[in-house]
């Protein structure tokens, strides 16, 4: 199945060289390109793509602000692009529904993993912007809580616990599965079930659960 993405971004290098990064890959197809967030937003509702990549910094309107338009009115799974690192865009941009968060310097390679990963219904994000996230939360202590996990945690089954515990520490599926010794589709279902029943949006609020909650310390 090929995947569609939409690239928005206010410089034009910038996003004709990432277009032509995707344009390459034989089970992508760049759809549209956009100056800016209106452009965007316009976009994903003609096209309907599978992936949109939004640059943080854009005029008239910002990527964060696309991303929460084009994720409240579509499937579109939105992938944000910065320079910048900040604490404060990543809160944003995963609060604006993004489902990646990766810096403009990221290579071809992990570019490419990123869209099929997100588009597969995954979240991502550059490893230096994770460590920051989790640094941040976890060292804020019980000031910033996913509300009401803790005590919903005793609705987890104890195999839906050991997923959530291994998806906080970053295991894949496929790693998930091994130390489960159980097949990835059953691996699938517990996630699916973890995120339903503590009212997770992705992985990466699963991950914060995780820390947030105690079943895992910073560092192990």
């Amino acid at each position: 199945m090929t995947i569609r993405v939409v690239v928005a971004d206010d410089q034009e290098l910038v996003r004709s060289g990432f277009a032509m990064m995707l344009e390459v890959q034989p089970d992508i197809e760049v759809v549209a390109e956009a100056a800016d967030g209106v452009e965007a937003v316009e976009a994903v509702r003609r096209h309907a793509p599978d992936v949109v990549l939004l640059d943080i910094r854009m005029p008239r309107m910002d990527g964060i602000a696309a991303a929460r338009t084009v994720c409240a009115e579509s499937g579109c799974k939105a992938v944000m692009l910065t320079t910048f690192d900040q604490d404060d865009y990543v809160y944003e941009a995963l609060h604006a529904g993004a489902s990646g968060f990766l810096l403009k310097d990221v290579r071809r390679d992990d570019l490419v993993h990123a869209v099929r990963v997100v588009a597969a219904g995954d979240s991502l994000l550059a490893p230096s912007v994770a460590r920051r996230l989790v640094a941040d939360f976890t060292s804020r202590g019980p000031g910033r809580r996913v509300p009401g996990a803790s005590v919903r945690l005793g609705r987890l089954t104890a195999r839906e616990r050991e997923t959530l515990v291994l998806l906080g520490r970053g295991k894949s599926n496929a790693e998930i599965a091994g130390e489960l010794v159980v097949s990835e589709h059953t691996v699938k279902t517990h996630v699916s079930n973890v995120l339903s029943k503590l009212g997770l949006r992705d992985r990466i609020q699963a991950v914060i659960c995780a820390y947030e909650t105690g079943l895992i310390a910073p560092g192990e």
